[in-house]
């Protein structure tokens, strides 16, 4: 019996802590998941929480220890793995019966799914149900406990005041704490390239093919156009890394922290991606071919393959369908909606119902992130409460005690969190010289004080959500792309998936546009933004530039929708019609 349809969604990391343990939650369910490992702090005490709710042997790891970064990764990996493990097992166990475990997870998948349908026929005939439980037993197909890394975020380590080696970076640690977990899964890069930490990826056996071809930890690359993947893949296929997944995200149409684009829209994107999946291949597999005959190992028993998913404001089973059918996705990302779902993340009861209220309004392009890279959040998460107090008591900025955002030089000689007491007292310092008119001190004034504790912020909601202890000065920072103001109500996991699937409808009553059309009307904002700014100094030759070709980027983007909406979705066009016109400035000859 062959069945091997799955679930053709995914949920992305989201934060540092919202999916820290959601493999445990949904990967027995088949669903896979994404956490991150920026924080070995947060898994720590995590690993310590599921210890003991699973009886299981713990022995804290000491920041003392040597490499206990990697350590504490690798431990909680591990643990998580063993817990998902037995997790089936016990679903395996479970009868072939209506309310058992079992038919939960036939209940979730697909329609168009085998298993389901060998579940059905399975109440009528005995020998289906033997072969169904035989087949069950060896193959039901598990969700995949997967790991994000931010390439950028590899802060030099240091001990006793002497710096580390490179391979005890934040980002190399990572690394190395996957690559020495049991796990088989992947290793999911985002943030853009770092040829210093694909090379890394070389010392480990487990990104290569074994003595069957067959890779126990694959690489997903996250890009945002068709460049990238090309670039990035070949790169990687140059040292003999396979990537096995090109994830395209939307440049700010997501959750958390955005890249971009410069006027460069999904759609297009998306269709370039298609229309050259081919070229991609053959490109990398060229590259591919030539490592491993250099390095001598051994070849795939099957040609290698790679997926192309996409995600970034989908929102409705319409828009996941065009997205498989149209643009011949593998698989979708379905990020933000998760927020409002406690079974599959964690989520404190304040944070969720703040997130159920949150309308447009107030899911809002921030820069609350230390980092100088906008940041899509909703207001009055309790982080952001605090901080404007604060301010208003004077003691802007906040401690930084966990570190992994330390990047900038401007004032010191080791880099500092630019959300830090340290580094926002001296920035306010040189500001107050400048003698700025009122208005553009108070604008000036409010970019250096919007930045956030991310490191804490992101992962308290976690930790409260567990009644794991934290300090009273510890508050939230949440994530959510603009796509969870349509969605107004906590929702279960059976729900969530069976919105995804069409056999359901979360979305409000409110208009929603299209995901395609909100991702542009954000591009607009920036357009306009940026047009703004460069008017108050006309000399920048290059942002001149930049913004020529932003604009006819847009106008390119704007010509292709209405052409791949003509037939079928007049609506469409004329909500597009209504968007440019709210949008003159796009206009303006430069």
């Amino acid at each position: 019996m062959n069945i091997f349809d799955r679930h053709n969604f995914h949920i992305p990391v989201l934060g540092l802590g919202y999916t820290l343990d959601s493999p445990i939650k949904v990967a027995p369910y088949g669903i896979s998941s994404v956490v991150s490992l920026v924080d070995d702090v947060l898994m720590e005490q995590l690993r310590e929480f599921y210890s003991e709710k699973f009886d299981l042997p713990f022995q804290a790891i000491s920041d003392k220890v040597e490499d206990f970064r990697a350590k504490r990764i690798t431990s909680y990996l591990n643990m998580m793995d063993e817990i998902v493990g037995e997790k089936v097992a016990n679903l395996k166990q479970s009868a072939l019966e209506k309310g058992s475990e079992l038919e939960k997870y036939f209940d979730l998948l697909p329609d168009f799914s085998h298993i389901k349908e060998k579940f059905n026929l399975a109440e009528k005939s005995k020998q289906i149900k033997e072969e169904l439980t035989n087949w069950v037993q060896e193959h039901l197909p598990v969700g995949d406990i997967d790991v994000n890394i931010m390439t950028k975020l590899d802060k030099v380590n240091s001990k006793d005041g002497e710096e580390l080696p490179i391979e005890y970076n934040d980002a190399h640690a990572a690394v190395r704490g996957f690559a020495n977990s049991k796990l088989t899964s992947s290793l999911v890069l985002s943030a853009g390239m770092s040829p210093r930490l694909y090379s890394y990826l070389e010392k480990f056996k487990d990104f290569f093919p074994d003595m069957n071809g067959d890779l126990k930890k694959k690489i997903i690359l996250k890009v945002s156009d068709f460049r990238s993947a090309l670039v990035q893949g070949k790169m990687l296929a140059a040292k003999g890394i396979w990537v096995s997944e090109y994830r395209i995200e939307s440049g700010v149409n997501c959750g958390g922290h955005t890249f971009p684009t410069n006027g460069l829209l999904f759609g297009p994107i998306l269709d370039e991606f298609r229309t050259n999946r081919d070229r991609l291949f053959e490109t990398v597999k060229n590259a591919y071919d030539a490592a491993i005959n250099k390095k001598e190992l051994t070849q795939p028993s099957q040609e290698p393959n790679f997926k192309i998913t996409a995600q970034g404001g989908v929102g409705s089973n319409e828009e996941h369908q065009f997205l498989m059918k149209h643009y011949q996705m593998d698989g979708v990302g379905w990020g933000t909606p998760f927020m409002i779902v406690p079974e599959a993340i964690s989520i404190d009861k304040d944070t969720l119902k703040l997130l159920e209220n949150a309308k447009e309004k107030d899911l809002y392009f921030s820069g609350l992130s230390p980092l100088g890279v906008p940041f899509n959040s909703v207001r009055n998460a309790s982080m952001s409460v605090q901080r404007i107090e604060r301010a208003k008591n004077g003691t802007e900025g906040m401690p930084c005690t966990k570190g992994f955002l330390k990047y900038n030089t401007e004032y010191t000689e080791k880099p500092i969190c630019t959300s830090s007491r340290q580094y926002q007292k001296q920035k306010l310092v040189d500001l107050a010289a400048l003698n700025l008119p009122a208005d553009e001190y108070k604008t000036a004034y409010e970019g250096i004080i919007e930045r956030e504790c991310l490191c804490v912020g992101l992962g308290v909601s976690l930790l409260e959500s567990k009644s794991i202890a934290t300090k009273a000065t510890d508050k939230v920072t949440v994530c959510p792309g603009p796509n969870l103001a349509y969605f107004s109500k906590q929702a279960t996991l059976k729900e969530m998936v069976d919105h995804i699937y069409g056999r359901t409808n979360l979305l409000d009553n409110r208009p929603r546009p299209h995901m395609f059309l909100k991702e542009l009307g954000m591009y607009l904002d920036i357009f306009q933004t940026r047009l703004a700014s460069f008017l108050k100094d006309t000399e920048n030759k290059k942002e001149l530039k930049q913004l020529k070709a932003f604009q006819k980027n847009i106008f390119d983007g704007v010509a292709y929708y209405k052409e791949l909406f003509a037939e079928k979705k007049a609506e469409v066009i004329e909500e597009l019609d209504q968007l440019m016109g709210k949008y003159p400035v796009i206009n303006k000859e430069l």
